[in-house]
């Protein structure tokens, strides 16, 4: 990389080798991103697109008596219940450098400080996005619960709510707590020990997740002290760029020496079809 020294080709590399490098450690870093639904994803969503997601509702279905009825049968019209997503969020981040040469020499490298600090500040945004609109139902169960400590009777509990709800079983339950639920988990007995049945499950996001109760356990030290969030993958859908978007700019313009490089990707997020059915949460208090 030591022959690349002009503006557009720093910007051009920084795309081509940056953009698949920020993909990969943004999905290793970020829990909720791993497991939300992202079945709907563009190359290249377009700011202000909307993109509806549906599914055809069970029809009710009947039993006849053979000999009495069962020669003739009811139709019933095709009903279908969607959720609208609008493209409408961008989450960047920038920094100025004095040098060119500062992202010149940190282009080949697996590890750069400044993509490694611009992919922090982009997780972190979308993180904290995602989780927000993570609400829960409040009625017909309570979906919003609390609890002080965290252990198997908490576990329990979820998944009752969830099996009310009729989550389905054909994709995996989650359960992610924060540091402090996490570690009454670890100290309960119950949750813990292999005498009880305890088990690992697959790697997500870099951690191996704890198999208990039918979830799969997962710690996020992003969230708040004594907070989790139980939820089935299209609780929430994500539709999001596949790469982001590097820019790199002389500062001159606005009367400084130095560059700004920035990323910025573009997004949509909402609740699924019942996703505040889907999704369980607990706080202190």
């Amino acid at each position: 990389m030591s022959g690349i020294t002009g503006l557009p080709e720093v910007t051009s590399q920084i795309q081509k080798f940056w953009s698949p490098m920020f993909m990969d450690e943004l999905r290793q870093n970020n829990m909720l991103v791993n497991i939300v639904d992202k079945s709907y994803q563009a190359d290249a969503p377009v700011m202000g697109d909307r993109v509806r997601i549906s599914q055809i509702n069970a029809p009710t279905g009947e039993i006849r008596t053979v000999g009495t009825d069962a020669d003739v049968y009811d139709t019933e019209a095709l009903s279908l219940s969607y959720v609208d997503i609008d493209i409408n969020k961008r989450i960047s981040a920038a920094l100025e450098i004095t040098e060119l040469s500062e992202l010149q020499s940190q282009l080949g490298g697996q590890q750069s400080s400044i993509r490694e600090s611009l992919m922090h500040a982009v997780s972190t945004k979308l993180n904290t996005y995602l989780y927000s609109l993570l609400v829960p139902s409040t009625s017909a169960p309570d979906h919003a619960l609390t609890s002080t400590d965290f252990a198997a009777s908490e576990v329990s509990i979820a998944r009752k709510t969830a099996a009310a709800a009729k989550w389905p079983t054909n994709e995996p339950w989650f359960l992610l707590v924060d540091p402090s639920y996490y570690s009454d988990i670890l100290d309960d007995t119950t949750l813990s020990s292999s005498e009880y049945g305890a088990t690992d499950a697959p790697m997500v996001g870099g951690q191996v997740a704890l198999k208990r109760f039918g979830f799969n356990v997962l710690e996020d030290n992003s969230l708040s002290t004594d907070i989790g969030y139980a939820l089935y993958k299209d609780a929430l859908h994500l539709i999001m760029q596949k790469m982001p978007t590097f820019k790199v700019s002389d500062l001159h313009s606005q009367g400084k020496f130095g560059y700004v490089v920035s990323v910025d990707m573009v997004l949509g997020a909402k609740l699924g079809i019942d996703g505040d059915e889907k999704c369980i949460k607990w706080t202190a208090s």
